[in-house]
């Protein structure tokens, strides 16, 4: 009997101790998990949800394409590309304004600028396939983009109990903590003044007549652009945290442009010399 003690008390400890040991894995498993659930903070909380905010999806256009013709193929490639390039451009705009903004932030700051852009690049689509042949009718039904629940954690589509889904709301959910109603001074939208930007038909060089009627569509591409920033900058008055001009409006604005004076170069380019510098001419300003 008193041999069997030791034993017994042995394996006593061990079951014990095993217990103490699963009890203790079982509250480091709980809490890693009540860490990454929503509380009861409100905006707090779905900060933490959307703190990855997905990716941007768009139609495909090139599927929906019907025969290019031969002459029309390089420019359909090029604008095909730039489609894409648009799309990794608003995702990493994305990326860097997490954290961001006031309600609707990531439509106003990222997904309806991209629209924009897709919309005047699949009208160059369009236009160059009915240059040689019938032109497509309805590819600005697929200029339209969305933002996919994904990112760090797939979290976006997520948000508290008896909240709105945060996701669309603000980048990384940030429900106008910054100031939505237009923060004083220069935070956020507060209507005053008109964007301004570098003509850039003064400062081109002779361009080639079979370059013209290029040039001249770009230029126009151009003032239009400044128009639909302007028409942006008034519907938005009122909206936004700090520097919500600058990347909803002045930002967005600056990519199209370096896209459309590109396109400038490179017809004068085909014929003579390609001007240079002329990127410089692309960033706009908000007089006041």
């Amino acid at each position: 009997m008193s041999r069997a003690l030791p034993k017994y008390n042995k394996r006593r400890v061990a079951i014990v101790g095993g217990a103490a040991a699963l009890a203790l894995t079982g509250a480091v498993v709980v809490n890693s998990a009540l860490a990454g659930e929503p509380g009861k903070g409100g905006a707090a909380d779905a900060r933490t949800l959307a703190a990855g905010p997905g990716t941007i999806a768009c139609p495909d256009v090139a599927s929906r394409l019907p025969a290019v013709p031969a002459s029309a193929k390089a420019e359909v490639d090029r604008n095909l590309a730039l489609l894409r390039t648009q799309i990794d451009e608003a995702n990493t705009r994305l990326a860097k304004t997490v954290g961001q903004g006031g309600p609707n932030f990531v439509q106003n700051a990222i997904l309806g600028p991209l629209k924009d852009k897709r919309v005047s690049t699949i009208d160059r689509i369009a236009i160059s396939i009915g240059r040689q042949g019938t032109k497509p009718q309805g590819l600005d039904a697929l200029a339209a983009c969305t933002l996919g629940a994904g990112g760090a954690g797939g979290a976006a589509t997520q948000a508290p109990a008896g909240q709105k889904n945060s996701g669309n709301a603000g980048n990384a959910g940030n429900a106008g903590g910054n100031g939505n109603a237009g923060n004083a001074g220069n935070a956020g939208n507060t209507g005053v003044g008109t964007i301004a930007c570098p003509d850039v038909a003064s400062r081109l060089p002779a361009v080639p007549a079979s370059a013209k009627a290029e040039v001249d569509r770009n230029l126009a591409l151009l003032r239009t652009q400044i128009d639909e920033a302007n028409t942006r900058l008034a519907k938005t008055v009122g909206q936004g945290g700090p520097n919500f001009v600058q990347n909803a409006i002045l930002g967005p604005l600056k990519d199209k442009r370096v896209s459309t004076i590109d396109r400038i170069a490179i017809s004068i380019g085909r014929q003579g010399t390609k001007p240079q510098g002329l990127d410089a001419l692309a960033a706009c300003t908000l007089n006041r």
